[in-house]
């Protein structure tokens, strides 16, 4: 649910002090620390080897950061999204940022598959209702990915 639709609650979300991403401290689920990000995985993935980077620093929006921030962080996008490519072989990547529920720089990348559930339309992580690993596929997964990265 988007929570910039209630104004105040959305400016207290905003702060570093108030930040949910920045009171948990360290995420879960790292796959690797880069420069500026964490690389994000988790077996409750979409799609398989769905994965996000989220800004170690506290910043809502890309313009927030400076130059040389947004340079290492699209540095970061850049590794990753090789990476995960190398990784999965996938036909596109699609990069996302929303924040509209979690005020946190954070970017999503979803590695697109001929004859994917969302072949020909959006993807909507909602719809998928099942578990899109084998058992231990995405550990294996992982280890690859921190190995790529």
């Amino acid at each position: 649910m988007s929570k910039w639709s209630n104004p105040e609650e959305w400016e207290q979300l905003r702060s570093a002090e108030s930040c949910p991403v920045c009171l948990r401290g360290r995420p879960p689920n790292i796959i690797a620390e880069l420069d500026a990000s964490f690389l994000i995985a988790g077996e409750d993935a979409p799609m398989k080897g769905y994965c996000f980077l989220l800004l170690k620093k506290h910043a809502v929006e890309l313009y927030e950061l400076s130059p040389e921030e947004a340079a290492a962080f699209m540095r970061d996008v850049q590794r990753a999204s090789k990476a995960v490519h190398e990784v999965t072989r996938s036909v596109k990547l699609n990069y996302e940022i929303h924040g509209n529920t979690i005020p946190h720089l954070h970017l999503h990348l979803f590695p697109r598959y001929v004859g994917d559930a969302f072949e020909n339309q959006p993807i909507n992580p909602r719809m998928v209702k099942t578990p899109v690993y084998a058992p231990g596929e995405f550990v294996e997964f992982a280890e690859r990915l921190r190995a790529a990265v």
